[in-house]
């Protein structure tokens, strides 16, 4: 069965090289259940290696012929081999954490076999307290970064005593809630932001008004305003090209503690987690005396209920506008800096509550094309950052989750760096708690696992600020 590729799809096979390699992937951290025995992993691996029933989008790799005419399309694998992309891994001792985001700093360094299908899933065991690890990686062209997460998702229960549940890549049983998650993750939503820039361009009615949200939008951003574009971002470390090495920190902190110092302030969760970025690489940068006299801006994306598009009906799930925020690096005060975060935030939202959801989606697409557009004209690091760094949060279960009785205890995104824009924090909530995965170059930024003790002293600091 052969399916073409939407453009945007076909943009992450282009855009991708040696040194950038173009997938998303998460790893998730469990405890084995109660008495479970000294093979209890060596059993679960086996179990996945003999799954037979492989869900489409797992099997399926791109490939381009005359026959095709020189464009990707979807093609079955005739030759899938389940051992080939599910490995069964063991860290070195002593068996920490380090070890293991060592491991999958490696494993996210290395571009998956285009001839295969695009994907990969590590069971990891070895560490010293006994918990296991699961790494997977999805490449972007397969799903987006909030498709993958829900993927990941979708194998776990609440249930603590289920057993036998059936692996990742297998077909799941076609109740309708099962089809909406299968079908969610297999629609990449990454081509939304094209469609709406068709609209931009004139071809939708809907996005008739453009014209005059792009001139203020082009206006706030002359005045170096919070915009869906972004003029000022000044040219840091971060943004220039990059290596093919990649290191990832990873860390969680109690969602109270950020949640009381938002409460404290009158601010939103996302903004402390955007303040605690802020005042972290606000650090880092001192440290290697690269801080530049303006703020960084990063680009923070934001979801759009699907109901109010009818382009994001269409696609069944929910669309992403972003918004170009200010992080306030150039101020000492960590409660100035969440201040101004919130600002930031407030006024972006603001300008997009003025667009149709349409119109934010093109603006979107018009503020990211210099960030796209780089890597694939090979021209990552020569123009001018449109933002400094990618900060996105990606919401979780609420509730603790459990795979084949094991205990989820952690899960931690890893996402892509690309030429121009060294670094991608993600972060994700789960439970009581809020994990930042933090992604990056390991030759353009040097230390990187120090960010994580920034991170930590931010959120003191703007508790203690705070009077929280």
């Amino acid at each position: 069965m052969v399916q073409p590729l939407d453009p945007t799809a076909a943009a992450f096979l282009l855009a991708e090289n040696r040194r950038m390699p173009m997938h998303v992937g998460g790893l998730q951290l469990f405890e084995k259940p109660e008495g479970a025995g000294r093979n209890f992993v060596h059993d679960l691996y086996t179990q996945f290696r003999e799954s037979d029933d492989i869900a489409p989008l797992f099997l399926k790799h791109p490939v381009r012929s005359v026959r095709t005419g020189g464009q990707y399309v979807w093609r079955e694998d005739d030759e899938f081999d389940i051992e080939y992309h599910v490995r069964h891994s063991a860290l070195p001792k002593p068996g920490r954490v380090r070890e293991l985001l060592e491991l999958c700093s490696r494993l996210h360094s290395t571009r998956l076999a285009i001839e295969r299908p695009l994907w990969e899933w590590h069971l990891i065991e070895g560490l010293r307290d006994g918990r296991v690890a699961m790494y997977a990686k999805l490449h972007h062209a397969l799903v987006d970064g909030v498709s993958a997460m829900r993927l990941l998702q979708s194998i776990l229960t609440s249930d603590p005593d289920r057993a036998g549940m059936p692996a990742p890549w297998e077909s799941k049983p076609t109740t309708a809630k099962a089809r909406e998650v299968r079908e969610e993750a297999e629609r990449s939503l990454s081509d939304v932001p094209l469609q709406a820039m068709r609209a931009a361009l004139g071809i939708s009615a809907e996005a008739a008004g453009l014209p005059g949200a792009l001139i203020k939008t082009l206006s706030k951003s002359l005045r170096n305003e919070t915009s869906a574009l972004a003029l000022y971002a000044p040219r840091t470390i971060l943004n220039q090209p990059i290596t093919a090495a990649r290191r990832f920190a990873a860390q969680d902190w109690p969602l109270e503690r950020l949640r009381a110092v938002g409460r404290a302030t009158g601010t939103t969760l996302n903004d402390v987690v955007l303040a605690m970025c802020s005042g972290a690489m606000r650090t880092y940068l001192l440290e290697l005396d690269a801080l530049p006299d303006t703020t960084l801006v990063s680009m923070v994306p934001i979801g759009l209920r699907a109901k109010e598009s009818h382009i994001a009906s269409a696609h069944g799930g929910n669309a992403l506008g972003s918004v170009m925020v200010k992080l306030g690096t150039d101020l000492v005060d960590p409660a100035e800096r969440l201040r101004a975060v919130h600002e930031s935030m407030v006024d972006g939202k603001r300008a997009l509550a003025e667009m149709t959801p349409v119109q934010i989606l093109a603006m979107s697409a018009l503020g990211q094309a210099p960030a796209i557009l780089g890597p694939m004209l090979r021209m990552g690091g020569v123009v001018r950052p449109p933002y400094n760094l990618i900060i996105s949060n990606v919401p979780g279960p609420r509730t603790t989750q459990y795979f084949n009785g094991m205990r989820l205890l952690g899960t931690y995104p890893l996402s892509i760096p690309i030429d121009g824009m060294a670094l991608n924090i993600t972060c994700n909530s789960y439970a009581d708690q809020m994990a930042f995965g933090l992604t990056g170059c390991r030759r353009t930024l040097p230390h990187l696992q120090r960010l994580l003790t920034h991170l930590d002293t931010e959120l003191t600091a703007l508790e203690h600020a705070t009077g929280v």
